[in-house]
This record gives C-alpha cells, sequence and structure tokens, in this order.
C-alpha cells in the first residue's frame, strides 16, 4: 500500500467543501495531491479520463464513470460517491479492476425530504403561479388544497421516504407508502399505512416517487402506471429522472388527468429547452437541488473523504457498494 503522501486524489463535486473548508484542509494535509473539478459541473467520460490517470483515490460526483474511465485509471483504488446513487458507475468494470466503490447513504435524506414537501406545498397552492402574478402586478385569487385530510402515497420507503413520511405526520394527512422490502415497525410507530403498489398509486392524491434507479424501475411511470393513478392527482419525483417516460407524463398533464406535477430532476440533465414539460404551467421544474444543502452537502462530503481515506490506508470502508 502506498504512502499517503504518495497518492493523488480526484475530485469532482461541484459543492464539495462549499459550506465547509476543512474537508479541503483535511484532505490536501492527508494525500500528495489533490485535483478538483473546476469546471462547475459533472464531467463526460472523456473529461474524466484525462484526469483520472494517476489518481489513487476519487470523490465522485455525478460524473459518467463508465468502462472507459475505470480503463484509464491505471492506479485507481477507490471511488467514493459523493452522494448515495451508483448508477453512473460501471460497477462491472470497477470489480473486474477491484477498484472499491462507495457512497453516503443517508446523507441527503433530510434534504431530499425537505424539499418534497416544499414541492408538494407549492403544488398545492400554486406558489410558484402565485409568486410570478403577484410580482408582475396582478393580484390573483388562486384556489388551493390543504394537505389536511388528504392521501398521500409515497412509492419507496426508504431513508428518504420514511423522512418525507415523517415531516408529513404534522400535516394531519392519510399516508399511504410502498416498499418491496417494507419497514413495518417504523411504519407502525408514524402510522403510516404500508400497501402494494397499485393501492397506493390509485389511492394517492399526491404521489412521491423515492426509489432507487434499478433495471426493473428505469421507466417504471409510464402510460399505465400514470393511467392508474387518480384524476386530478399530483406527482413528485426527486429521485431519479430515469424512472419517468417523459412524453407518457405530458400525455397525462396535457389530457388534464394529472393537476399538476413537481420535477427535481429529468432523463436528460439539465433538461433542454425543448422539453415540453418546462414549458407547462402545471409543471414546477426544479434543477436536481434536493442534496445541494449545507447539511448534505457536508455529510456527503465527510462520508464520502472518510472511505476514500480508509481505502488508500488499507482499511475497511464505512459504507461499500463493492
Amino acid at each position: 500500500m502506498r504512502n499517503l503522501k504518495d497518492c493523488r486524489v480526484l475530485v469532482t463535486p461541484t459543492s464539495y467543501a462549499n459550506h465547509d473548508p476543512t474537508l479541503r484542509t483535511v484532505l490536501e494535509s492527508e494525500v500528495g495531491e489533490v485535483v478538483y473539478n473546476t469546471t462547475g459541473k459533472p464531467l463526460s467520460s472523456s473529461k474524466l479520463q484525462e484526469l483520472v490517470r494517476d489518481c489513487d483515490g476519487y470523490i465522485a460526483g455525478l460524473d459518467a464513470i463508465d468502462r472507459a474511465v475505470i480503463e484509464a485509471a491505471d492506479q485507481l483504488k477507490i471511488i467514493a460517491r459523493y452522494g448515495v446513487g451508483v448508477d453512473n458507475v460501471d460497477l462491472a468494470a470497477a470489480r473486474e479492476r477491484d477498484i472499491v466503490v462507495t457512497n453516503t447513504p443517508g446523507a441527503n435524506a433530510a434534504s431530499v425530504a425537505e424539499l418534497t414537501v416544499g414541492l408538494m406545498l407549492s403544488l398545492a397552492r400554486s406558489i410558484p403561479a402565485a409568486n410570478d402574478a403577484t410580482k408582475a402586478g396582478e393580484w390573483p385569487r388562486l384556489g388551493g388544497l390543504t394537505l389536511e385530510g388528504k392521501v398521500v402515497g409515497l412509492v419507496g420507503f426508504g431513508s428518504i421516504g420514511k423522512l418525507v413520511a415523517r415531516r408529513l405526520t404534522g400535516f394531519d394527512c392519510t399516508i399511504l407508502a410502498y416498499d418491496p422490502v417494507p419497514d413495518s415497525e417504523y411504519a407502525d410507530s408514524l402510522g403510516i399505512q404500508l400497501r402494494p403498489r397499485d393501492q397506493v398509486v390509485r389511492e394517492a392524491e399526491l404521489l412521491s416517487l423515492h426509489c432507487p434507479l434499478l433495471p426493473e424501475t428505469r421507466g417504471m411511470v409510464n402510460t399505465e402506471f400514470l393511467g392508474q393513478m387518480r384524476p386530478g392527482a399530483f406527482f413528485i419525483n426527486t429521485a431519479r429522472g430515469e424512472m419517468v417516460d417523459e412524453a407518457a407524463l405530458l400525455g397525462a398533464l396535457e389530457s388534464g388527468h394529472l393537476r399538476g406535477v413537481a420535477l427535481d430532476v429529468f432523463v436528460d440533465q439539465p433538461p433542454g429547452a425543448d422539453n415540453a414539460l418546462l414549458h407547462l404551467p402545471q409543471v414546477i421544474a426544479t434543477p436536481h437541488t434536493g442534496s445541494h444543502t449545507d447539511g448534505a452537502a457536508n455529510a456527503m462530503g465527510w462520508g464520502a473523504l472518510g472511505d476514500c481515506l480508509a481505502v488508500l490506508r488499507g482499511e475497511e470502508p464505512k459504507n461499500p457498494v463493492l
């Protein structure tokens, strides 16, 4: 195992150390050289191939970490994901090269849960439209919905879904949740009703997605799924854009079957200006901002840093994926 002072580490998350500068000073004091992403955005495969050569460690953002990148990483020991999802990492290629992959489960859960509730309220009370109209000199009388007494459905009841549910309990709504491996004890403690997925989709007046992106969830919000939803329901996605068939979602909105949608994630990020969803007044769009808080950034930073340094020291990481 190389001495840490001989190690070179690549850091690509754009928010790394923005709220806690000691994340930089600790890393820079421990290793020989740190290379930072200065582009302000996730990196493409071709750009990563240039940067990852001769790196021993890699604290990774939402970059395209494909097989070509991993094959270019001639001495890489660890890919420490700054976040939860590893769908942008070619895990098979990493396994072949004996590269450890870690993530930071739960680090951004509270922040994403808070955004989810904020988007629910924004949809129910037309907050963006009210803001725009008032600033334009209008004084509209906009009708809204209370969350009190409504049925909120959560498709996915992992770390984020649970925190959404916990925050919603104060709104006196009925909360239904589906998860393939449900935590019945936690649900019972909060009065959450665990139900089959189809029932949650059918009965929810506000339906929020909190699943990981897996082969079986990719594209699952399709015409059939949306057709099962209650007429006039709201749909919220702060998980992964690839789980939604955007053409089918557009159709459900244009037909009036759905009353409104809030999206923090898209299939293509950023979405092109020609994405028709962005031009509908009943769509609230945010720029994948769920984890962009001080708390989430610090928790992801320290988690990824700790696992990166552990592997470079020859120790076991706290949160291995591979």
